[in-house]
């Protein structure tokens, strides 16, 4: 799934779809997009119209969020959580599920401090502070 290629990495989240509506056996990867697609129902027409978002361009000043940078958080954030990397986002994931009542809108709360911490090495040209990103989480459940 990882490329520097929009139009590819797009076509993987359309692929999956297609395959999940079609019953069709999916790679674990193809689960995890799915998995993820299948909880936002807000995507699904965009989904079933590849020509459609393929190569649009999603700009803030649009208003609108990117499906495809959306939904990608999810799976990245489901990947760290699976391997516990940064070490200890395993059990803060638990505890903010547990605390919101729900895995979805604790991934949205997460990805709210990941996409900070990565705006923050981004703009200050540096390595992602796993630290800060952790204390962001733990903030969520004071």
């Amino acid at each position: 799934m990882f490329s520097n290629d929009r139009k590819q990495l797009r076509q993987n989240f359309f692929d999956a779809w297609q395959k999940h509506r079609a019953g069709e056996v999916l790679s674990p990867l193809e689960e995890m997009i799915s998995r993820v697609e299948i909880s936002h129902p807000e995507y699904h027409a965009l989904l079933d119209d590849p020509e459609k978002g393929l190569d649009k361009d999603y700009l803030p000043e649009d208003g609108g969020a990117n499906p495809f940078l959306h939904m990608a958080m999810h799976i990245g954030l489901m990947e760290q959580i699976t391997t516990d990397r940064p070490s200890g986002i395993g059990e803060l994931y638990r505890r903010l599920c547990w605390r919101t009542g729900e895995s979805h809108e604790a991934e949205h709360q997460m990805m709210e401090c990941m996409a900070q911490m990565l705006w923050d090495a981004q703009s200050n040209q540096r390595m992602p502070d796993e630290q800060a990103y952790l204390e962001c989480i733990r903030r969520l459940m004071s």
